[in-house]
């Protein structure tokens, strides 16, 4: 993925918005900056035209010798005779020959740009060279001043420079405003939907105010999110029905069978029974996971009450005396989360019958509680965990185990009746909990973790865990 693609529409926005109007300010400043420059220097060769003009006309009628030259320090003035010799000029020139080579022509009045000569090196002035009749001679008079630099003038320059760049400033940081607003139902509709599950499927994205291309989007979304709905009721539907409808016929093929093997009790019969039985509790398991399933996807209501997950996994592991593993039981007492008990059983059960069937020797369950800052877990963490010393799952299979009949190559080995539905039960009772189950790094085996918000009523401070043992 390259840099642009990393790029939100709102940084995207703003830098384009930023680009155009620092080009569009510094063209602007640039026009400004050419056309004042042209009306200056208009000015100044209007005003150096006059006062050559004005010169000219003293000239003309010149008398007892004397010329007022109103020189200062930016203008200077010169008067040439027929011989081209500077008969007076101005302080700055004085004892200077012609500013110009250029005479007035033919019109009386010439102009041009004159850069180094009396003026010094690397200066430039606007020179007007202006005739002037006296005796019947033609005379000329030189005006010049220096022409106007480009930036016109030091602080009229920073103005304008300043100017410019606070407009750009000012209109990139409208244009990420804007387009933050612009995009903040974009954000509403995305945090909704992220929330959006299988277990709120009527949720629906807000809608914005008004005529746009946002609000036509939300509204397209929220058509999808309710046909998708009807159609995951009517797959709930029909998976309840199913389930419910297939345990009829199944318990009268498991009577029929059982009476076929008391009527005939040849070795024959009671294999084939036997085996015919051992599907029958399969598809009897499968449909029994269907039939839960299904109400938790249909978002069955289920208790509330406080349950302690200690004295939960001690009767669990206490039913389990008969298994061949060995089960130890790390519990910290008064670990207590809000649930529905029958459903956390449930979820104990499927993870202890999975690590039953891929355990060594051992199976360790813990209960304990931590702190914790995590969103939905205001009170703390109750953990749980139950590790086997199995062969272990891998890192990119972990995720594959809770879906729905997925099944690794080695639980099929290990147990060909399984229903592939057990884990993926134990995690969406963990998440209608408000809670987590995942699969974690252990030093042997497989070690599946559930979090569940701690009761806010149990006491942070307890006793050091107890442990126990059970064959």
């Amino acid at each position: 993925m390259n840099a642009k693609n990393k790029c939100s529409i709102v940084a995207r926005i703003t830098l384009f918005t930023g680009v155009v109007a620092a080009i569009l300010s510094t063209l602007l400043a640039v026009v400004m900056m050419v056309a004042i420059h042209s009306l200056a220097t208009g000015s100044l060769i209007r005003e150096v035209h006059a006062i050559s003009g004005r010169v000219a006309q003293k000239v003309e009628q010149y008398v007892q010798g004397y010329v007022e030259l109103p020189g200062s320090q930016v203008r200077n003035i010169q008067i040439v005779d027929p011989r081209g010799q500077v008969v007076a000029s101005t302080t700055a020139l004085r004892g200077k020959p012609p500013m110009a080579e250029f005479g007035p022509g033919s019109q009386g009045s010439k102009q041009a740009v004159v850069c180094d000569g009396v003026f010094g090196a690397d200066k430039c002035d606007i020179v007007v060279a202006q005739s002037a009749r006296w005796h019947q001679l033609n005379w000329t008079v030189y005006a010049s001043s220096p022409v106007v630099p480009w930036w016109i003038d030091p602080q009229f320059a920073g103005l304008l420079g300043g100017s410019a760049i606070i407009l750009v400033v000012a209109v990139t940081y409208l244009a990420n405003q804007i387009a933050i607003a612009s995009l903040r139902p974009v954000g509403a509709i995305r945090r909704e939907l992220d929330e959006i599950n299988a277990t709120c499927p009527g949720r629906r994205v807000p809608v914005p105010i008004g005529k746009c291309e946002i609000s036509y989007l939300a509204k397209s979304i929220n058509h999808t999110l309710t046909r998708l709905q009807g159609a995951m009721e009517r797959q709930r539907q029909f998976a309840a029905d199913a389930s419910h409808d297939l345990r009829s016929p199944i318990a009268a093929m498991r009577a029929e069978v059982e009476d076929a093997m008391l009527a005939s009790p040849e070795g024959t019969m009671n294999r084939t029974g036997r085996a015919v039985l051992s599907s029958l509790d399969r598809l009897e398991a499968i449909v029994s996971d269907l039939l839960t399933i299904a109400k938790l996807d249909a978002g069955a209501a289920c208790n509330n009450d406080p349950v302690d997950l200690a004295e939960l996994a001690e009767a669990e592991c206490g039913r389990r005396h008969h298994v061949s593993k060995t089960i130890v039981c790390r519990l910290e007492p008064d670990v207590v989360v809000l649930g529905d008990r029958l459903r956390l059983g449930r979820l104990l059960t499927n993870l202890l019958d999975n690590a039953e069937r891929h355990a060594e020797s051992t199976i360790t369950v813990s209960v304990q509680q931590a702190d914790s800052n995590a969103r939905g877990f205001p009170y703390g963490v109750a953990v749980l965990e139950v590790i086997d010393d199995g062969p272990g799952i891998e890192l990119d299979k972990r995720e594959l185990v809770f879906q729905r009949f997925a099944r690794l190559d080695a639980a099929r080995n290990k147990d060909a009746g399984g229903t592939g539905l057990g884990l993926a039960i134990a995690r969406q009772i963990a998440e209608a909990h408000g809670g987590t189950l995942r699969i974690e790094d252990s030093d042997c085996g497989a070690r599946f973790v559930l979090r569940l918000p701690r009761h806010r009523e149990t006491d942070p401070h307890t006793q050091d865990p107890g442990q126990m043992s059970m064959t």
